[in-house]
């Protein structure tokens, strides 16, 4: 395969229902209060409450990002699959492994715009829960270890999520993408539909 390669654009749309940023925040000052860092009228059993109940958000969050991050997992593979270049061993895991590892430079930056620091724990994480559950599994259903610690058990997910099959790993510079918030791209095609019309009314 010698070809240059656009992608389809990563989307991502916000997280609904169920807790509030109010839960994350409670969750890391908890947290601090437990390890010593900050003071807090509550007791021991409560702040622990309380940590629990915001990653329990964490979770969600990340699910419902896998859900994005799946989607254009799959787009990508039938993207491939439909070229006259296509190769039975572009997976999934092929763009999983671009994503995580060496995304396009414009990527990056712009999630570091969005304030998105830890690129890699963030994205891989998404991909392991969501390879985990299909919705948010109810809070009482998940052990206090598993939430507490959901992060280790998502960092293995991906990483047998990516060994469960061979993959042709992807030449970075070789593929380009774009991401987009799904209300930046719905104005954007908007726009762009506008643009069309006018075009088109000028003949």
């Amino acid at each position: 395969m010698s070809s240059n390669w656009h992608l389809p654009p990563l989307i991502l749309h916000p997280f609904s229902g169920g807790g509030s940023t109010n839960d994350l925040l409670e969750g890391s000052s908890a947290a601090l209060a437990l390890s010593g860092l900050s003071r807090s009228d509550d007791d021991e059993e409560e702040l622990q409450r309380r940590v629990l109940v915001g990653r329990y958000q964490e979770i969600r969050m990340l699910l419902f990002l896998g859900k994005d991050l799946f989607r254009w997992l799959q787009q990508c593979v039938d993207f491939m699959q439909r070229s006259s270049e296509a190769d039975a061993r572009i997976s999934e895991q092929s763009f999983a492994s671009l994503l995580v590892e060496d995304p396009p430079r414009a990527v990056s930056d712009k999630l570091e715009r969005w304030g998105v620091t830890d690129r890699r724990a963030v994205f891989s994480r998404a991909i392991g829960v969501n390879s985990l559950f299909t919705s948010p599994p109810p809070f009482e259903t998940l052990s206090p270890i598993l939430i507490k610690n959901y992060h280790r058990f998502a960092d293995h997910a991906y990483i047998c999520f990516q060994h469960l099959h061979p993959f042709l790993a992807l030449d970075p510079k070789r593929y380009d993408f774009e991401i987009y918030a799904s209300e930046e791209y719905a104005k954007m095609l908007s726009d762009q539909w506008e643009r069309d019309a006018e075009i088109q009314g000028g003949h």
